[in-house]
C-alpha cells in the first residue's frame, strides 16, 4: 500500500511539472511572439499555412484554373468587342467596335438576327424541352422500377440500358436515319433506304427522318440513361422507412409514390432537367447528321466561324450560349441547395419494400422496358455493322466486304478514302484520339484527385470554394462556346504555335472535362474518416506515400471512375474539337468528314470502331477495378 501511495505521489508530481513546464513554454513563446517584428509574424504564419499540402495543393490549382479558365472567359469576352481579320469594313483589325453585339441582336436587314440568332435559338431551346421530356419519362421510369419494384431482369437492364449514354450521341442518331431514312419522302442523296423500308416495306414521314423531332427523340433517348443514374441513385439511397411508414398508415402506394417519393427525388428531378437542357441546346453533333435545314444554334455558330467575315458575331453568339447555359445551371445549384430538407440518406434501416407488379402488367412492362433497352443499346451496334456491308444502303442483297478490304478510291472527294482495314488515315487518327483521350484522362484524373483532397481537407474555406468552384466551372459552358475560347487565344500571335495542334487538344479536353473527375475525387474524399491519414502522420508516414499506399487503394474504384470518365467523354467527342482541329487528328473528325460526303458505309464502320473501343474499355476496367460510369444505381 505505501508502494503504491508513493508511485501515486510520483505521477501527481510529474504532472505538475510538466503542466508547469507547459505553462512556463507557453509564457516564454508569447513573450518571443510579442519580440518578432510583423514580416517575421507573417512569415510564421505563411510557413504554417504551406506546412499543410492541402493547403499548397490549394494555391496551385488556384493560379492554374484562374490562368486556364478565368483569364479565357475574359478574353473570349473581349474578342466579342474586337474587329477580327476580314472585317477591316468595320476599321482598323484589333480596334473596339460594338457592332458584332448590334448585328447578332438587334440587325433587321436582311432578317440578319431572326435567322442568325432568334430562330437557331428556338429551335435549340424547342429541341431541349422535347429531350428533357423523354429522357426524364424513361430514365426516371426505368430509375423507380429498378430500385422501388419486383421488376425482373435488373442486372441486364442496368447493365445494357446506360451503353447509349457511353455511346456518342451522334451514333444515335446515325442509327436513327439507318433505320428511318427511305426513298419516298426524302430526295437527292438523301434518297437511299433504310432498315425499316427494306424489311418491311414501311416508310416514315420526312418529318420523323429529319429534322426537330428525330433531333429532341435521339438527345432524350441519349441523355435517358443520364437521368436514370441520377434519380437511381437518390432512390436507392432513400431512407426506406419513410415509405414504410406511409404504408402502415393506410396510404395507397399511388399516394406513397406522389406524396413521398416524388418530393424526395425532386431535387434530382429538377437538377437532371436543367442538366439535361443545358447539354441539348449546345448540341452540335445530333443536329448536324439530322438537321437538314433544321439550323440550331450550335450549327449556326459553327457556320459563323467558317465565314472569315462573321467571326465576331460567333464570337457573340458563343457568349450569349455560355451565358443562357451557365444561368440554367446557377439555377439549378440554387434550387438544389435551397432543398436540402429534403435529405433522407441515414444510418436507418433501408431494407425497401418493394411494389410487387401484377403479373399481367409485368410481363408488359417488362416487354417494353426490355425491347427499349435491346432496341437502343444493341441493335445500333448491329446496325452500323451492316450498314459498313451494304453497297446499296438497306439492300441485303449487296452484302459486300468491299468498304472494309478494298484498296481502291470509295470516294472521290476524299483523299485517300481506300477500306477501312487499309486507310492510314482512320487508324492513325484513331491511335490519335486514344493518345488524346489517354493524356485528357491522365490529367484530369490526377488534378480532379488532388483537388478532391485539398477541397476535402479545407472545407468552408474561401480558397477552397474558389477552386471547387472553379474546377466545375468548364461543366457549365456548352462545349463549342468552350473550344471557342481557345480558338480565339491560339489565334492570337503569342500563343499562335498552338493552333490546330495536338497539345492544344489535350489541354482543352483537360480542362474540360476536369469537373467530372474534380466531383469524383471530392466525393471520395469526403467520404473517408480524418483519423485514418491522421493515423499515419503520428508514424511519420510522408504525404506521397499516404496518398499512394492507404488514401488511394481505400476509393479505388472512385479514383479510377475519375480516370475513366474523361477518358470516355473525350474519345466519343466532336463538339468540343471541331473548331480546333482538322478532319484528319481525330477519328470522330474523320467520321464527320465521311458522313458530309455521303459515305455512309464507312461513316458507320467508324462509328462502330469508336463504340466497341469505348464499351470494352469500360467493360474491362469496371471487370479489373469495380470502376464503370454505371455504377449509380446497380441492379
Amino acid at each position: 500500500m505505501n508502494n503504491i501511495a508513493s508511485l501515486n505521489k510520483e505521477k501527481i508530481k510529474i504532472i505538475f511539472n510538466h503542466k508547469h513546464a507547459l505553462i512556463d513554454n507557453k509564457a516564454s513563446l508569447n513573450k518571443s511572439e510579442k519580440t518578432l517584428t510583423p514580416f517575421k509574424k507573417k512569415l510564421n504564419l505563411l510557413g504554417a499555412y504551406f506546412s499543410k499540402p492541402s493547403n499548397i495543393i490549394l494555391v496551385i490549382f488556384a493560379i492554374i484554373l484562374t490562368l486556364t479558365v478565368v483569364i479565357p472567359l475574359i478574353y473570349l469576352l473581349l474578342n466579342t468587342f474586337l474587329i477580327h481579320t476580314g472585317e477591316a469594313s468595320l476599321g482598323k483589325i484589333g480596334s473596339l467596335t460594338f457592332n458584332h453585339w448590334f448585328e447578332v441582336l438587334f440587325k433587321s436587314k436582311y432578317n440578319y438576327s431572326i435567322s442568325v440568332f432568334y430562330k437557331p435559338l428556338l429551335n435549340s431551346v424547342l429541341m431541349s424541352i422535347i429531350s428533357c421530356i423523354i429522357s426524364i419519362t424513361v430514365g426516371g421510369g426505368i430509375a423507380y422500377l429498378i430500385t422501388r419494384t419486383d421488376f425482373p431482369c435488373k442486372k441486364f437492364v442496368s447493365l445494357v440500358f446506360v451503353f447509349p449514354y457511353i455511346m456518342p450521341s451522334w451514333s444515335i442518331a446515325m442509327f436513327w436515319e439507318n433505320l428511318f431514312k427511305n426513298s419516298i419522302y426524302l430526295e437527292g442523296a438523301k434518297a437511299q433506304v433504310g432498315l425499316l423500308q427494306s424489311l418491311t416495306g414501311l416508310s416514315v414521314p420526312g418529318g420523323l427522318v429529319y429534322g426537330l423531332w428525330p433531333c429532341a427523340i435521339c438527345l432524350g433517348i441519349h441523355y435517358a440513361p443520364f437521368a436514370y443514374i441520377l434519380i437511381g441513385g437518390i432512390l436507392r439511397n432513400m431512407d426506406a422507412n419513410l415509405e414504410e411508414a406511409a404504408t402502415i398508415l393506410g396510404a395507397s402506394r399511388f399516394k406513397i409514390l406522389r406524396k413521398v417519393t416524388l418530393p424526395i427525388v425532386l431535387p434530382a428531378l429538377i437538377s437532371t432537367i436543367l442538366l439535361v437542357f443545358a447539354s441539348s441546346i449546345s448540341s452540335y453533333t445530333v443536329p448536324m447528321f439530322l438537321g437538314n435545314g433544321f439550323m440550331t444554334i450550335s450549327l449556326k455558330m459553327k457556320a459563323l466561324f467558317n465565314s472569315s467575315v462573321l467571326v465576331g458575331s460567333g464570337y457573340v453568339v458563343a457568349t450569349i450560349l455560355m451565358i443562357f447555359s451557365v444561368s440554367i445551371l446557377l439555377i439549378n445549384q440554387k434550387v438544389t441547395n435551397s432543398r436540402r430538407s429534403f435529405v433522407t440518406v441515414t444510418g436507418k434501416s433501408s431494407q425497401v419494400s418493394l411494389v410487387k407488379i401484377k403479373t399481367p402488367i409485368k410481363v408488359i412492362i417488362t416487354t417494353i422496358v426490355m425491347f427499349y433497352t435491346i432496341f437502343f443499346a444493341i441493335i445500333p451496334l448491329i446496325s452500323f455493322a451492316l450498314e459498313s456491308l451494304l453497297k446499296t444502303s438497306g439492300d441485303f442483297s449487296t452484302f459486300t466486304t468491299y468498304y472494309w478490304t478494298t484498296t481502291e478510291q470509295t470516294n472521290p472527294y476524299i483523299s485517300g478514302s481506300v477500306g477501312i482495314f487499309h486507310n492510314k488515315t482512320i487508324w492513325r487518327t484513331f491511335l490519335n484520339s486514344l493518345l488524346i483521350s489517354g493524356a485528357c484522362a491522365l490529367i484530369a484524373g490526377t488534378f480532379g484527385i488532388l483537388i478532391g483532397y485539398a477541397v476535402a481537407k479545407s472545407r468552408g474555406k474561401k480558397l477552397s470554394n474558389y477552386v471547387s468552384n472553379m474546377a466545375f466551372l468548364p461543366y457549365l459552358i456548352p462545349a463549342m462556346s468552350f473550344s471557342t475560347i481557345y480558338l480565339a487565344i491560339s489565334t492570337s500571335k503569342p500563343f499562335g504555335f498552338l493552333y490546330r495542334s495536338i497539345p492544344l487538344l489535350i489541354i482543352v479536353g483537360a480542362i474540360k472535362f476536369l469537373p467530372f473527375a474534380s466531383r469524383s475525387g471530392t466525393n471520395a474524399m469526403l467520404q473517408l474518416s480524418n483519423e485514418i491519414e491522421e493515423a499515419s502522420i503520428i508514424v511519420g508516414v510522408p504525404w506521397w506515400k499516404r496518398m499512394v499506399k492507404i488514401l488511394f487503394p481505400i476509393q479505388k474504384s472512385s479514383f479510377i471512375s475519375g480516370y475513366l470518365l474523361p477518358f470516355i467523354s473525350c474519345m466519343r467527342e466532336l463538339s468540343l474539337f471541331v473548331l480546333l482541329t482538322s478532319s484528319g487528328t481525330l477519328l470522330t473528325a474523320v467520321l464527320a468528314n465521311y458522313e458530309t460526303y455521303d459515305s455512309t458505309q464507312i461513316s458507320n464502320g467508324i462509328n462502330l470502331i469508336i463504340i466497341v473501343a469505348v464499351l470494352i474499355i469500360n467493360l474491362v476496367t469496371n471487370k479489373l477495378t469495380g470502376a464503370s460510369i454505371d455504377k449509380g444505381v446497380g441492379g
